[in-house]
């Protein structure tokens, strides 16, 4: 019998003729005894440290579990307060501090919120225990193809977690932290929980926490009817709420909502026609939200009322203004059409406005223009000189003394201790009246009725009239070489325009806390003192009607209605002012360079009358005009009667030089001089 063959052999380890071996080399075998080797020891190695893992893993979670409150308790965790702006409607108009539009679950809001952020933010949110590993492991390839962090696999569990228990912090400790936290949120709170927290604690940009405050913030309606385009405008701001937020660019919010819309379509939230219905009309600001929140005067407001209501307040607080929608619109409307027609392109000048009325209620306020319209409120922090703009005091001062719009003053040159006022043009009249001397906006006679009435009596009238600012000592205070606001000094025009009766500008009626009834702060019927008489207001009316009739005030007529006002311009046109009232408002505009370099080109008389004119014909849009309130002067006592002038609406004016030297006795007396002065000024008109 022939043996078999030794190297061939069958069952039982036995090789056959012909059947090639499966027995691994050398090699291999070497190899394969490293890789189970390795795997043994990596085993051995990993699995406590796994085992561990999971048991820190487990009572984390359970830690946390414990220490979870009330799903109802982290609805709110704002630091501070917010507060609301109403105008005198009763319309919100402006938002400061950190807003909150009160508690909001998530069976409350409109289904398309909720379809437009699972769709953007966690598409298997109601499937995932608070961890997705699979959103997780997309994230890391899409980060490694991009080859920078573009997408994160955070699901809305991880992100209440962070919100609301840990910081917005990058770091391995942090996300460490967030995973027993998210697996501990989803143990205790149901998965509508948890979305309601969501809904209320994310901050959406503006100074917006929740989708609530930020559905009223933008759009002025509440987050329980956004339609599928408002929702995911508010849904596109979760990615980056700076730069998304509809106020600070609203194209790119809409180009932000559309992507978000189309997610929604692909996840069967919206229908085709849903779809395009959408991005056709995609969701655009509420009137209030497109103003920039109240601009400059909500930025007044916070600034004058009690900070321990505004600033420092943990508490919602509501405030009632004066703000007139109407009157705002008016205001900017008249400097951008000015600007845009008659300011040259490139030009950096700026302009304020202050709206008011008789009572110094503030209605509106602009305060700047373009680029200019920042934090930086010219209308009431810009301290500026404010040149003829200033001599209605000084006549007030005078008819206060008893003198009349008719006495009459010589127009001549003037030096008092090595000053000389000079005028506008270089030119003298010679005998004029009052009224022509401030229709005209003469220096020398406003020089001289100061120093006849009184330096300490002006500078006292100033500060009765509302002006707190420190003026400036010597006899050109006649000619406002001291630095007033623009607010101050249409609060002293308003004082003149309510027969005498102090109008202290004011923008606050009242000021609750959110849910109460009882105001914590009431303005009310505030009694009013008078500072002018009757008399004299009227007189001082009387001779600023001429000046917008007359004088150098011309550019600020408007047909059929009576006005009253004043041009200012300081030494080589650094700062122009024109500001006055008709029957129903007093206006305030004042143009000038933030760097106080000259304009060109500009006087009291010219760019600002016309920025007035054009604010005040749009206040009194659809208004019948009435005749504002003045005194008729009685003839002047020190010099005999004489034809009328042309130039004074009525008045009398001495021409005949025997009275020169009669007349030329009102330039003297007063408090005496004063050598502490600016020996340049008077270029003033």
């Amino acid at each position: 019998m022939k043996k078999p063959d030794k190297k061939a052999k069958g069952k039982g380890g036995r090789k056959v003729a012909g059947q090639k071996s499966k027995e691994p080399g050398l090699i291999g075998r070497f190899v394969r005894a490293v890789v189970m080797g390795t795997f043994r020891v990596v085993w051995r190695i990993t699995w406590p440290l796994a085992a561990a893992a999971a048991m820190v893993l487990a009572g984390a979670t359970l830690l946390y579990f414990t220490t979870l409150p009330s799903a109802d308790d982290l609805f709110d965790g704002r630091g501070t307060g917010s507060v609301t702006m109403l105008d005198r409607n009763g319309n919100v108009f402006a938002w400061r501090g950190e807003q909150y539009g009160g508690e909001l679950k998530a069976d409350d809001v409109s289904p398309h919120l909720i379809h437009a952020v699972i769709a953007a933010e966690d598409k298997r949110y109601w499937n995932h225990i608070g961890i997705d590993p699979r959103g997780i492991a997309r994230a890391m390839y899409q980060n490694f193809r991009a080859g920078r962090l573009v997408q994160g696999g955070s699901t809305l569990t991880q992100q209440v977690a962070k919100n609301v228990f840990l910081t917005a912090e990058r770091s391995l400790e942090r996300k460490l932290k967030e995973l027993p936290m998210a697996l501990a949120l989803e143990l205790k709170y149901s998965k509508e929980d948890i979305l309601s927290i969501y809904l209320n604690r994310v901050y959406l940009g503006a100074g917006t926490y929740g989708f609530e405050a930020a559905a009223r913030r933008y759009f002025g309606k509440s987050a329980r009817v956004l339609n599928p385009a408002e929702a995911a405008m508010l849904a596109g701001l979760l990615r980056a709420p700076s730069r998304y937020a509809p106020t600070a660019g609203l194209e790119r919010s809409q180009g932000r909502a559309s992507v978000i819309v189309r997610l929604m379509q692909e996840q069967g939230y919206l229908t085709e026609n849903q779809t395009f219905e959408a991005l056709a009309n995609p969701a655009q600001l509420s009137s209030a939200a497109a103003a920039r929140a109240g601009g400059a005067f909500a930025d007044w407001v916070m600034e004058t009322a009690p900070s321990y209501l505004t600033e420092d307040t943990t508490e919602d607080v509501t405030i009632s203004t004066t703000f007139d929608a109407q009157a705002q619109r008016a205001a900017e409307a008249g400097v951008v059409q000015v600007f845009g027609t008659k300011v040259k392109e490139g030009s950096k000048a700026q302009a304020a406005v202050v709206v008011m009325s008789y009572d110094g209620a503030v209605l509106a306020m602009v305060g700047g223009h373009g680029d200019g319209t920042g934090r930086f409120n010219r209308a009431t922090q810009a301290k500026r000189q404010t040149g003829s703009a200033f001599k209605p005091v000084v006549y007030a001062a005078a008819m206060e003394a008893g003198m009349s719009p008719r006495d009459v003053m010589v127009d001549e040159p003037l030096t008092i201790r090595g000053w000389s006022p000079r005028n506008y043009g270089g030119n003298y009249a010679g005998a004029v009246s009052l009224t022509e001397a401030l229709a005209n906006s003469i220096n020398t006679v406003a020089v001289r009725l100061s120093e006849r009435v009184g330096r300490e009596k002006v500078r006292a009238l100033a500060a009765e009239m509302g002006i707190s600012s420190e003026l400036a000592p010597g006899p050109a205070i006649a000619l406002g070489t001291s630095e007033a606001t623009l607010i101050e000094m249409t609060g002293v025009y308003a004082t003149i325009a309510n027969r005498g009766r102090l109008a202290a500008p004011f923008g606050v009626n009242e000021i609750v806390l959110r849910g109460d009834q009882i105001p914590l702060l009431r303005r009310g019927d505030v009694p009013t003192r008078e500072v002018l008489n009757e008399q004299s207001a009227g007189l001082l009316a009387y001779m600023m009607r001429e000046v917008v009739e007359q004088g150098t005030g011309r550019r600020a007529r408007i047909a059929d209605w009576q006005a009253a006002g004043k041009t200012g311009t300081t030494q080589a046109a650094r700062d122009a002012w024109f500001i006055g009232y008709t029957a129903d408002y007093v206006v305030g505009v004042w143009m000038g360079n933030d760097d106080n370099t000259p304009l060109t080109g500009v006087t009291g008389g010219g760019l600002p009358a016309e920025i007035w004119r054009e604010v005040m014909t749009r206040l009194l849009e659809g208004r019948t005009p009435r005749p504002i309130f003045t005194t008729r002067p009685t003839p002047a006592t020190v010099v005999a009667e004489v034809p009328r002038s042309t130039n004074d609406g009525g008045g009398d004016s001495i021409v005949d030089s025997i009275f020169r030297d009669v007349l030329r006795t009102l330039g003297g007396g007063g408090d005496g001089a004063d050598p502490d002065f600016s020996p340049t000024s008077g270029a003033d008109r």
